[in-house]
């Protein structure tokens, strides 16, 4: 088993200082890094969890708070409708170039850190299952997972809602894996199939999986929650970082 720590820092962006939590284990040593996106309500107990399980398998894991330049620092929107309508109203005010500028600060601070050995991968839920295909475009990001990436499909995210994720999805040279629930309202059949369409168009090492689940079937809260599709899923993420980001780093 092992122990993990958690602490903060605040990196400077474009916008403003981003608080940002970091969870690695406890023992000196360097480990690859992961910067994972959260959900809509930032960093909630779930996310921290899900940070801390990727910890515990040996990474240092970089969870920024997505909407810090609107929002104090610490804040923690909460899985009601209140909360919900918040977070849909910031993810179409931050510009794209906002959210881009803050994947950059947090991949250079865990490449920087001197417990990190610099091989980096990338992951995100929902809204940040976005941030994460938008972060895979990094030329030094050698893995990703997308959970239930919501509005690539349609290009619905930021500010305006034209992002251009399609468009440079061709920029994504690490391996991939998109995860999706076949039960997702908020991406229909007809959208995976043209993520997938354009992924295949421009060659991308993809690893695409359909399971028969809601939207926020990862998520260990709420009546979404499916352990077994959890399970089986974070389980393929693992595998994903141990082979591109972990193995000979």
């Amino acid at each position: 088993m092992i122990v993990v720590d958690t602490e903060y820092v605040d990196l400077a962006t474009s916008t403003g200082p981003m608080r940002t939590h970091i969870v690695r284990p406890a023992a000196p040593g360097r480990y690859p890094g992961i910067l994972l996106f959260s959900e809509i309500f930032q960093v909630t107990a779930p996310i921290h969890r899900t940070a801390v399980q990727l910890a515990g398998h040996g990474y240092i894991v970089a969870v920024p708070e997505v909407y810090h330049e609107y929002e104090p620092a610490g804040t923690v929107l909460k899985y009601d409708q209140e909360g919900s309508d918040r977070g849909n109203v910031l993810k179409t005010t931050k510009p794209v170039p906002a959210y881009d500028d803050d994947a950059r600060a947090a991949l250079a601070h865990l490449a920087e850190r001197p417990d990190c050995t610099g091989r980096l991968g990338v992951m995100g839920i929902c809204m940040g299952g976005h941030l994460a295909f938008r972060a895979a475009m990094s030329p030094n990001v050698h893995g990703a997972v997308c959970f239930y990436a919501t509005d690539i499909h349609k290009g619905g995210l930021g500010e305006g809602m034209k992002d251009n994720s399609m468009a440079r999805a061709g920029e994504i040279k690490g391996e991939l894996l998109m995860v999706w629930g076949r039960q997702d309202p908020h991406i229909p059949t007809e959208g995976r199939m043209k993520v997938l369409e354009r992924l295949n168009e421009v060659g991308t090492r993809l690893n695409w999986h359909e399971v028969n689940g809601a939207h926020a079937f990862l998520r260990d809260e709420g009546v979404r929650y499916d352990p077994d599709l959890a399970r089986s899923m974070f389980g393929l993420a693992l595998d994903l970082f141990h082979r591109t980001i972990a193995v000979g780093a």
